[in-house]
């Protein structure tokens, strides 16, 4: 099944505005009609989804526009993909671990507070 770039937005909820940049950005690469138009495929779909996957975990758009590349090539790219995957993933694991540590302290001084006003109530 093909989409015209109107239905393509609705179907994945993104602007045409944002399609147009990521063409633009060379995330992706739409198949034209005679006419000129953009038409767009499932496998554009799959894509896509990824892409927001990659952006929705903190991928800078360098880094998927350099995976992006890789893809264009083909298989000969799969070893830097899978590397430039599991960089990510490195970094993001770091970040978990973080927002884990934010998330403990932020327990620590409800705690606290739970603590005191339960004393404070107590107290009148």
């Amino acid at each position: 099944m093909t989409y015209t770039i109107g239905e393509f937005s609705r179907l994945i909820n993104l602007s045409i505005h944002t399609l147009r940049y990521y063409e633009q950005q060379e995330l992706i690469t739409p198949q034209r009609l005679k006419n000129g138009r953009r038409c767009y495929s499932e496998s554009d779909l799959t894509w896509i989804q990824f892409i927001r996957r990659l952006k929705d975990t903190g991928m800078p758009i360098k880094e998927i526009q350099k995976y992006a590349k890789m893809r264009a090539v083909g298989d000969a790219t799969l070893v830097d993909r899978m590397e430039l995957l599991i960089k990510h993933r490195q970094i993001l694991s770091r970040e978990i671990m973080n927002l884990q540590e934010h998330q403990v302290n932020l327990d620590n001084k409800i705690d606290y507070y739970k603590t005191a006003i339960t004393e404070r109530i107590e107290d009148n």
